[in-house]
């Protein structure tokens, strides 16, 4: 069904005057229509990303933080590895040595905090 009516308006897309036959029209031609689908669906996907990469941000493991490890007497290798401020391999390290012991609990080894202090005395 065609109209008689004449709107003169502007393209949503590229900002071009054009006479449209209808009122929901927004862009000047079907290049104009197709570019300005294909750049709300790039939107679309890159506001996806960035809600998923916050979402994962927000469930990242939180790091125990230090007043926690400070009151415990056992800590895990890596709540050792944060108290000393080195990585867990370190930690690893010195217990492969003997510089460090270590009781395995279950999947874990726990490292008494005097032992900890003894290595800087």
């Amino acid at each position: 069904m065609s109209s008689n009516l004449y709107i003169p308006k502007t393209c949503k897309h590229c900002g071009n005057a054009f006479t449209a036959r209808t009122t929901v029209t927004k862009y000047c031609g079907d290049t104009c229509a197709k570019k300005a689908y294909k750049a709300r669906k790039r939107k679309e996907k890159v506001q996806a990303t960035l809600t998923k990469d916050m979402q994962q941000q927000k469930e990242a493991v939180q790091i125990p933080s230090l007043n926690t490890v400070n009151n415990k007497d056992f800590l895990s290798v890596t709540e050792a590895s944060q108290l000393i401020g080195v990585s867990r391999w370190t930690i690893q390290r010195m217990i492969q040595q003997g510089r460090l012991k270590a009781v395995r609990f279950g999947r874990k080894r726990i490292v008494a905090r005097w032992q900890i202090e003894n290595l800087f005395n």
